[in-house]
């Protein structure tokens, strides 16, 4: 654990999301009330404050090229990545993240990282939204879409907005131990470290539909009937296919078996009914699963949390109430 002044550097940019930036910086700020030294540095590449993602300006302490070598480099994110490249000043921050003792993105803030190659050969995570676009940019990363944030290293990479509040709260509790970390949890009325990743936020079935008529045709036989018979055999026969070449197809195309997509589609419909007022158990039955504990399965599997846990996570301010 270290003592004394911690540098922590921001590299912002026009778009940069308010939250990815105040976050962390909340996190810190925090830790310094309870004996931390954390110094924040806001820097642009050039020196000139910055336009948010809402129009909100942001007044910046330097350029990044006349910083101190900070102890933390940390890139927030805003809705410009992926839309359009890193540009080449972006890019160039990689001198400073070169004299930092650690690196850390939040959000889309992996992009840039990945455009200066400090995510080659390293596993890394951003929001689901756009993790299959980090992946396809940098096939030398191993990208983990779940994942609330990951260390690899000396880098750091977090998902969405929020996410960059949890990997904060790690760096704190390396740097002083697990009492003070927790300590600027409670404060901040959030979790330590909060149960389950991404995948109970995202879309279910998210991406392209299969590109073969068959297989988009047991997305739309499952969809529209979630409780039918959907063994290999019966699939093949309402395809009119033998189960050889039907399996072949979903392990060739999407790398599964006809079974476990059949329960991905099943899942996702259970995990839409809570919003909708069913209870877990009504859930599990008119989404074909044959019972609630074969539905709390997937969830312990899938999501790390259980389907109640799940339905009081995404309650509405009503429900609360």
């Amino acid at each position: 654990m270290s003592s004394g002044t911690h540098r922590v550097a921001v590299l912002v940019h026009d778009g940069v999301k308010l939250l990815d930036v105040a976050g962390p910086a909340e996190v810190f700020g925090e830790a310094n009330l309870l004996g931390a030294d954390y110094r924040i540095t806001l820097v642009s590449t050039t020196g000139a404050d910055i336009a948010s993602s809402i129009g909100m300006r942001i007044a910046v302490d330097g350029g990044a090229a006349t910083q101190p070598d900070p102890d933390t480099f940390l890139i927030p994110g805003g809705d410009v990545h992926p839309r359009t490249p890193v540009t080449r000043d972006l890019v160039e921050a990689r001198d400073l993240a070169a004299r930092s003792g650690r690196v850390a993105s939040v959000c889309s803030g992996a992009f840039v990282l990945g455009a200066t190659g400090l995510l080659d050969g390293k596993r890394a995570t951003t929001h689901w939204k756009i993790a299959d676009r980090l992946a396809a940019l940098h096939p030398g990363t191993r990208v983990e879409p779940d994942a609330i944030y990951v260390r690899d290293g000396t880098v750091y990479t977090s998902a969405g907005v929020t996410a960059g509040i949890d990997l904060a709260l790690a760096l704190v509790e390396e740097d002083h131990g697990p009492d003070l970390a927790r300590e600027v949890a409670r404060s901040l009325v959030v979790y330590l470290r909060r149960a389950g990743g991404q995948s109970q936020f995202s879309d279910p079935l998210q991406g392209p539909p299969p590109r073969s008529p068959a297989l988009r045709g047991v997305v739309d036989l499952v969809t529209a009937q979630p409780a039918g018979d959907y063994s290999v055999t019966e699939l093949a026969a309402r395809l009119h296919l033998s189960t050889r070449h039907l399996t072949r197809l979903f392990r060739e195309e999407l790398g599964t078996t006809p079974a476990r997509y059949v329960e991905s589609i099943r899942f996702g419909i259970a995990k839409s009914l809570p919003d909708q007022g069913y209870t877990a158990t009504q859930a599990a039955s008119l989404a074909g699963f044959p019972g609630y504990e074969s539905l709390r399965r997937v969830f312990a599997r899938e999501l790390s949390i259980s389907p109640a846990a799940y339905q009081r996570r995404f309650a509405t301010a009503r429900d609360a109430e």
